[in-house]
């Protein structure tokens, strides 16, 4: 995804930067399988002992140990396969049990209005999990002309995340081929909860 940046400045405190970094970790992760330096990134993380940061810990161990070849069979397995992988993870397959629906067209509408353009080398559909999380980061960030504040953030993440998203990370928690992407989808729906929780407080 690309955007153009908003004329005014926009001030990034530590907590929204923290959550653009999640954002930004797991879209890595989706979108394609993580290299030595996702792996390396994401073995420094920490956490606490709530349920995010458990899983935030476990993602940290798993992503020491594991292989990065390893890891591209398993990406392969979840999400391409022969034909199709084990999960399919876009927006329009969870809410309507068919690709390319209306839940694509909605995010393809958003993005016009956010001013955010298809990068020509992605060929996954816009409704794409890496990509709504992506957007996420954007907005968060301020990278976007077409609103980049709380409301923005949460208008994006009401229509096109939370109907669908935490349903997507619990089957990755518990997809067969799944190993490190276990962890992948605890921290997923730990996230999604904290990002839901705080956007209804909001």
């Amino acid at each position: 995804m690309a955007g153009t940046a908003d004329a005014a400045e926009h001030i990034i405190d530590e907590t929204e930067r923290l959550r653009a970094n999640v954002y930004a970790l797991l879209a890595r992760f989706l979108a394609r399988p993580p290299d030595s330096a996702a792996l390396a990134e994401a073995a420094g993380w920490s956490g606490d002992d709530t349920e995010f940061g458990k899983a935030v810990s476990r993602l940290a161990k798993s992503a020491a140990a594991a292989d990065p070849e390893a890891i591209k069979d398993e990406y392969a397995a979840l999400f391409i396969g022969v034909g199709r992988g084990e999960l399919l993870p876009y927006g329009s397959y969870y809410l309507t049990g068919f690709l390319n629906e209306k839940p694509l067209a909605r995010v393809r509408q958003s993005l016009r209005e956010l001013g955010v353009e298809r990068d020509p080398a992605v060929k996954d559909p816009e409704d794409h999990i890496a990509a709504l999380l992506d957007v996420m980061v954007g907005l968060i960030l301020g990278t976007f002309a077409g609103g980049s504040d709380l409301a923005a953030q949460k208008r994006f993440f009401d229509d096109h995340i939370a109907p669908w998203a935490d349903y997507f990370f619990k089957d990755l928690e518990e997809a067969k081929t799944a190993d490190l992407y276990k962890a992948v989808g605890s921290v997923g729906r730990a996230f999604m909860a904290i990002e839901k929780a705080a956007f209804e407080m909001a």
